[in-house]
């Protein structure tokens, strides 16, 4: 039995680029879907079974960046910016915004397969592994609504980035067991800053400000120095 394909979809104003992209993927076996436009790439995000998105930013109706921030409202479905914008200022902000990976133009085929592979296989990765299958986790006064994608303490919505976001819910998903930095940087980030933890720290410190009572003292993520972090595990 052959497994099913999965369905890709590129949002690109260039038609050369969209049918290069198309033949390259359709050739490895991939399925792809096509949105010139923001606004109807978001539609067909929610209308049909996405399983990664490749998203330019200068879109002809509404900027690439609205269009990552409107799907990360919502959906966890992996998108790789593909954009010919090369500063770092603009790189930075796409992934803090929600984006698994940034690819800048001009395209090489081989990297940019090799770039799908691993977001895919990092997404598995989540999905598979010893993780709740709940639609939401609970411990004390703390709820992550995976479904509603927010978190709540003492019945209170806490707002976190989308990265903070990314962090609570592969730490909750897992909670008992300790998460390394490397990976939970791979996860979050795909591997992009592996060699610098400083990313990592800032946004716990962050995340344990907006959570905990006493960040000194944390209730809910616990630090295995030298090591990673750990949500506490709900007594049953």
């Amino acid at each position: 039995m052959s497994k099913p394909k999965i369905n890709i979809l590129i949002v690109e104003d260039d038609q050369n680029t969209i049918d290069f992209i198309s033949a390259v993927l359709i050739t490895d076996g991939y399925s792809v879907m096509k949105a010139s436009k923001g606004k109807k790439a978001i539609s067909m995000t929610a209308d049909n079974n996405i399983d990664l998105i490749l998203l330019d930013l200068g879109l002809p109706d509404i900027d690439g960046m609205q269009v990552l921030k409107s799907v990360r409202e919502w959906s966890d479905v992996p998108i790789i910016i593909i954009s010919a914008r090369t500063e770092e200022s603009e790189i930075v902000k796409a992934l803090d915004s929600g984006a698994d990976d940034y690819i800048t133009k001009p395209l090489w085929i081989n990297e940019l397969l090799a770039r799908i592979r691993r977001v895919i296989k990092t997404q598995k990765k989540i999905s598979g592994s010893k993780e709740t299958t709940e639609d939401s986790f609970t411990l004390g006064d703390l709820t992550v609504d995976y479904f509603k994608r927010k978190v709540t303490k003492n019945g209170e919505y806490v707002h976190l980035t989308p990265i903070e976001y990314k962090i609570v819910v592969l730490l909750s998903k897992n909670a008992g067991r300790v998460m390394t930095h490397d990976f939970i940087i791979t996860h979050v980030w795909g591997g992009l800053y592996e060699s610098d933890d400083q990313v990592l720290r800032v946004n716990m410190a962050n995340i344990r400000r907006k959570l905990e009572d006493n960040p000194a003292q944390p209730q809910y993520i616990q630090t295995d120095v030298g090591i990673g972090y750990r949500m506490i595990e709900p007594k049953e």
